[in-house]
């Protein structure tokens, strides 16, 4: 049995794990998903992964899944913990020394954003709704929720600080992404995932939230990650 950690993303909470946590669990493992302090102006990366390692207290056979900003933290518990593997889940990946705020215009996002709403049509400058465009793929109810009661307010101090680390830690690494992702569109987050960790993500279906739209084949991901180690 393993235990799976799942480290949520900027601006929410740790619900949006549910349908995941329930496959994982239904396939006999344990998951921790704790909730961030990302509300909290006194909080950073540190305090982030400081309430990670807390929820995993004494448990061993780790799996970090760590998705969207959370792929600033997930690397900070591998470094502090025995992890069997991280995956990278639609995640934003830092590079040494660099502030999350900064890692917009390092990786070019901006160009290449612009350029995945030209060829969807959608016009420069263009406020899209959060159910168009990055809830397009999850179910209704789910996404109404998550929009509803799972919103939090995104405090701006872990995105002015160095990520702390010199090199990536050395822990068994994947990469996934979610090709019908608006917000972070797949043919940059393939240079992006290339570029810094070396290799290749993997592709499955879904928007920005896979875990709610697609959580059995997530989970069916995960689990060939895991037992390929």
């Amino acid at each position: 049995m393993a235990t799976y950690v799942l480290i949520h993303g900027a601006a929410a909470d740790a619900w949006y794990w549910g349908p995941l946590a329930a496959e994982l669990r239904d396939r006999g493992h344990e998951v921790v998903a704790p909730d961030l302090p990302c509300d909290d102006e006194a909080a950073g990366l540190a305090e982030y992964a400081d309430t990670v390692v807390e929820a995993i207290g004494d448990r061993t056979q780790l799996v970090v899944v760590a998705h969207s900003f959370g792929g600033f933290t997930g690397p900070l518990v591998c470094d502090r913990l025995p992890v069997d593997l991280l995956v990278m889940l639609q995640a934003q990946v830092p590079a040494p020394g660099e502030a999350p705020g900064l890692w917009w215009d390092n990786t070019g996002y901006g160009p290449a954003r612009q350029e995945a709403d030209r060829r969807r049509g959608v016009p420069e400058g263009t406020e899209e709704d959060p159910l168009s465009f990055y809830l397009h793929d999850t179910p209704a109810a789910l996404a109404a929720e998550l929009l509803a009661e799972h919103q939090r307010e995104q405090a701006a101090t872990p995105f002015g600080r160095p990520w702390p680390l010199t090199a990536w830690p050395k822990v068994p690494t994947r990469a996934l992404l979610s090709t019908g992702d608006r917000f972070f569109p797949a043919e940059f987050m393939r240079r992006v995932m290339a570029e810094r960790l070396g290799f290749q993500p993997d592709e499955m279906p879904g928007d920005h939230m896979p875990m709610l739209g697609h959580p059995k084949e997530l989970a069916e991901r995960l689990e060939a990650y895991r037992t390929a180690l």
